[in-house]
């Protein structure tokens, strides 16, 4: 079996790795490429290539290098089919949620394709007599992003457009459990005839990404993940001298308050929990039941988790596949049987599963476990899996209270039909996220992600302006010019 490559300086090249991890159908265990652990000497090659390229990438203007996004928009749509056949085969999810994850890649590739407005600065002529004041955006250099599992082809383009179009140019680092998703994009960033070195690919692991840390010439680092790896990071990358933005883990709460169109909030509630096989770090993980809606919503919710079809995310008829490794597989059970350990009762139990025809594959069925003790560690542990736990309270207040005790911050969402109710939400919950009547808080391409608390290490998060801004550096410049001059003309 061949092993997948690196591409660096424009050109596809083979990794000297002398260790390889085995990418699997997480569905099938079928193995079905060899990933190499690329050495720190080639993540400087990448970097080198990318700092020649940037000194004359960043004098091209951003409505010439716009062009390249545009082309690549073009690309991605046409090959959507392919790329998330890819996604679900290395990934697990769906076809329908590998598709819907390119087009939000796609979306930000747009946005970003206006940055001739959003890279615009501001001036003031005459700010005292005979003086002019300038602000303007300039790129930073090199920048890398090293990226998660759970959605290998939308979280680098969280990142990647945006710097690119600012003048940066860019190194990722995709995750090793999924890195064919990468492969088939740079196969089309290759057919961009963008100049070489602009952006560059790095397969790797560990080393791989302490190499990324410390080099010196890479200005800013983006990363999504665990909040444990987030905060080593964060931490090392901003010892060195670098920006750096990092998304976190997460624990998101759920109110659901008698008002609620029940049949909707279902509905929503079992997609978010159970939707890519919870693996998201916007899935729903706790619904926090308020006064009369415990005994509708749990009744409905438990028949959403039982009756949710499980299997190869090939089939078009499937709606759940599976989590992306044994080992994960294995912590998610045993989060489970340490929850019914703190006194929770299992109420649908997706342990141990039979899928017919899968029978190698990692999964877990949606599993709902009732009467949470909120003091209990799996309350306020990250499962990353379709793991839903069940709280119920009084009031309104009792509910954001059991919400902002969280040290966590990614999401929060309010499911109700009372406009005061929602708005008293939305301003006390403690979250970067906020849904009302909404299940995934994810936001457009054209806001800005969030996350507070331990979800995120930083001060701009991916996407957007904040985006714009992560990835330039401001320069402010104040002129005046000699009167004598100025009666030359």
């Amino acid at each position: 079996m061949t092993s997948l490559r690196n591409y660096i300086n424009g050109q596809w090249l083979a990794s000297s790795a002398s260790e390889h991890l085995l990418v699997t159908n997480p569905a099938t265990a079928e193995t079905l490429a060899k990933v190499p652990l690329s050495p720190a000497e080639e993540v400087a090659q990448a970097v080198e290539a990318a700092a020649e390229a940037f000194k004359q990438w960043r004098r091209v203007p951003p409505t010439e290098r716009v062009q390249f996004l545009f082309k690549l928009k073009g690309l991605l749509e046409a090959n959507v089919d392919d790329i998330a056949h890819t996604i679900t085969l290395e990934c697990g999810k769906t076809l329908k949620e590998s598709a819907a994850e390119l087009h939000r890649a796609i979306e930000n590739v747009e946005v970003a394709c206006g940055i001739p407005t959003l890279m615009q600065g501001r001036n003031l002529e005459d700010i005292a007599r005979g003086i002019d004041e300038f602000m303007f955006r300039q790129p930073l250099g090199v920048a890398a992003a090293i990226a998660p599992f759970n959605f290998p082809a939308m979280i680098p383009f969280w990142f990647l457009p945006y710097a690119i179009a600012c003048g940066n140019t860019y190194l990722v680092k995709p995750s090793e459990k999924v890195p064919l998703t990468m492969q088939k994009i740079f196969n089309l960033i290759d057919q961009l005839d963008l100049p070489a070195g602009v952006i560059n690919l790095v397969n790797g692991s560990k080393a791989t990404v302490d190499a990324i840390l410390d080099h010196p010439q890479i200005r800013a680092i983006s990363f999504v993940g665990s909040t444990p790896v987030a905060r080593y990071i964060y931490s090392r990358a901003a010892a060195n001298g670098k920006r750096v933005q990092c998304q976190g883990g997460a624990k998101n709460p759920l109110i659901v308050l008698p008002d609620a169109d029940m049949e909707m909030t279902t509905r929503i509630v079992a997609d978010s929990a159970f939707g890519c096989a919870g693996q998201r770090c916007l899935a729903a993980s706790l619904a926090i039941t308020v006064g009369e809606a415990s005994q509708t919503f749990t009744e409905a919710i438990a028949e959403a988790a039982t009756n949710r079809v499980v299997g190869n995310g090939l089939d078009p008829a499937v709606q759940m596949g599976p989590v992306i490794t044994a080992p994960s597989r294995q912590r998610i059970e045993g989060l489970i049987q340490q929850g019914v350990d703190d006194g929770a009762d299992i109420l649908v139990d997706g342990r141990h599963p039979e899928i017919e025809g899968s029978e190698a594959g990692h999964f877990v069925r949606p599993t709902l476990l009732a009467n949470l003790a909120a003091e209990s560690a799996i309350a306020h542990t990250e499962i990353f899996g379709p793991v839903l736990g069940l709280m119920a309270v009084d009031t309104v207040d009792q509910a954001i209270a059991l919400v902002n005790r969280s040290h966590w911050g990614n999401m929060a969402c309010l499911f109700t039909s009372s406009g005061a109710a929602a708005r008293k939400f939305r301003y006390e919950a403690e979250a970067g996220n906020i849904g009302i009547n909404i299940g995934v808080a994810a936001p457009m391409a054209f806001f800005p992600f969030s996350g507070w608390k331990d979800s995120f290490f930083g001060d701009l998060h991916g996407q957007s302006d904040h985006a714009v801004e992560f990835f330039t550096q401001t320069k402010v410049v104040v002129e005046r010019w000699p009167r004598e001059w100025s009666r030359q003309f």
